[in-house]
């Protein structure tokens, strides 16, 4: 570990379909991140269209759309000396997948693409490694959205030395009012049962409509290892929440039991921890 103190941030972003529109809001809050001395920000699943999820919208839209912004982007990182999080989509010759661009040094560095669908109809799972990928000197893993109810896609990068769970979403609005309980405790139950931290960058509800299907209900937080909340943001409003995160508490020591210790776990969980890549 190149560093013991790492200054993080989730930005709470509400986007739009236009890409162009989505990227400015984006580049402006990688300045304002900068000028806090962040050396590493998360944006929402899907920030860069708005979480759109109309078939026509996918039908329509170049791949070429999304690669020129997420090159602005990067250049901006690299400009501000900042590694970035943010929700972005690729088409690989015949799919779509919903992924992260993971930028670090100004350099698309690593995609992440959803693994569990939450009934996204235009895009495609990820079946590829779980990822560890080294950010401003940190080892870091990822989970989008959905993917957070499978505690195993962070549990495996956990045992394997992440440091830090990223986890960017657009869950569902504030009138799922069933499941907003399960939203806040998910993520507070993936930095506990590991040991590491969770950075939570969530969309915000929209106060103009609250049925809008690119919002989400916000509350955006930064997890401790033993699962206190550091900060939060409310459920509406782009917001930075940030902290600086004392790494040497995030030792991993309940994920590195399930690899280590002699339990009728141990083996299934070591064949489990061959789909993690360190990048």
């Amino acid at each position: 570990m190149k560093n013991e103190k790492i200054k993080v941030a989730a930005c709470q972003l509400l986007t739009s379909k236009d890409v162009a529109a989505s990227t400015e809001k984006v580049l402006h809050y990688i300045e304002v991140c900068a000028d806090e001395d962040i050396e590493i920000v998360a944006f929402p699943e899907g920030c860069l269209f708005g979480y759109c999820c109309d078939t026509d919208y996918w039908n329509s839209i170049s791949p070429q759309t999304f690669k020129e912004s997420e090159a602005k982007i990067a250049e901006s990182a690299r400009k501000h000396n900042i590694a970035v999080i943010v929700g972005s989509a690729h088409h690989d010759g015949e799919n779509w997948h919903n992924d992260l661009a993971i930028i670090d040094q100004g350099i698309l560095k690593y995609r992440y693409g959803k693994t569990f669908l939450a009934g996204e109809k235009w895009c495609t799972n990820n079946t590829g490694k779980l990822p560890i990928v080294e950010l401003s000197g940190v080892d870091c893993c990822f989970i989008i959205c959905h993917d957070v109810r499978y505690p195993e896609l962070v549990k495996l990068p956990a045992a394997m030395g992440a440091k830090i769970c990223f986890f960017c979403s657009c869950e569902s609005g504030l009138l799922s009012e069933s499941k907003l309980s399960a939203y806040r405790a998910m993520p507070i139950s993936r930095a506990t049962e590991n040991g590491i931290y969770v950075v939570m960058a969530n969309t915000p509800a929209n106060p103009d409509n609250i049925k809008d299907s690119g919002s989400s209900h916000g509350n955006s937080k930064i997890i401790h290892p033993n699962g206190n909340v550091i900060d939060e943001a409310g459920f509406f409003g782009d917001v930075v929440i940030s902290a600086t995160l004392d790494l040497t508490k995030a030792s991993g020591y309940l994920a590195t039991r399930t690899y280590n210790e002699n339990t009728i776990l141990r083996e299934w969980f070591q064949q489990g921890c061959a789909f993690v890549e360190k990048v």
